[in-house]
């Protein structure tokens, strides 16, 4: 029996497939919640997986090229549990803080449209916190915390080290003209102490209650540091 089979883990994907208005097609990718899932379940934690919309979350084709393989990506593609248990995911309204240890959301683009100002998140972050739970997320999944505020109004962001996509690593995929905020901005205008490394290296910071990574190379750390505070 591992010491963390009594701990349960909520992942949050993203239900936004649009690409801003190109036409495209984004979601979650893959790699950023293959990573942490495997680290999760392999460490004997139960993880459970919801979605604003429910049901099967749309995946950023991007993420399924050959480049973006990894062993956790591969072994993904081979495991119909997991694939079951994404076809299937809860609806985020039908959640309660209250069941879980802590919360993970990985990124892709998607969220940066439906989970940035979506209230059941936020009330969702709001209570982990409240409730002294660790919330993870990564890349531009961290765009979850942009508006979650503590009990006495302020950004809880504020003064924290957080990270997430940066704004050189949008301007590299030439999408920062089509996502509506720069991640990287928006941390900044709320008075976030932003930390980050060279583009696509990996990075995650924990500050107290909230652990964040740069980008898709960052999941697997993050999900490490949130092992550890777990």
């Amino acid at each position: 029996m591992s010491a963390l089979s009594d701990k349960k883990v909520l992942m949050v994907l993203t239900s936004h497939s649009a690409l801003g208005d190109t036409g495209e097609t984004t979601g979650f990718w893959v790699e950023e919640f293959a990573a942490p899932y495997y680290a999760l379940v392999d460490a004997g934690v139960q993880v459970t997986l919801a979605s604003p919309a429910g049901g099967q979350p749309p995946v950023d084709p991007k993420s399924e090229l050959e480049d973006f393989q990894t062993d956790d990506t591969r072994r993904f593609d081979q495991d119909t549990d997991a694939k079951s248990q994404i076809a299937n995911t809860l609806k985020l309204a039908d959640i309660n803080a209250d069941d879980f240890d802590a919360v993970f959301y990985p990124g892709g683009h998607g969220p940066l449209w439906d989970l940035t100002d979506n209230p059941t998140s936020i009330a969702l972050i709001e209570r982990f916190l409240a409730t002294h739970k660790p919330v993870a997320t990564v890349c531009h999944a961290s765009a979850a915390l942009l508006n979650i505020k503590d009990a006495a109004g302020n950004y809880a962001v504020k003064d924290k080290a957080v990270s997430g996509f940066t704004n050189s690593e949008e301007d590299a995929v030439q999408l920062t003209d089509v996502v509506p905020f720069l991640l990287e901005d928006e941390f900044i205008k709320r008075g976030s102490d932003f930390q980050k490394a060279g583009d696509w290296q990996a990075f995650a910071v924990q500050d107290g209650l909230l652990i964040s990574g740069q980008n898709p190379m960052s999941s697997a750390l993050t999900a490490q540091k949130l092992l550890k505070a777990l």
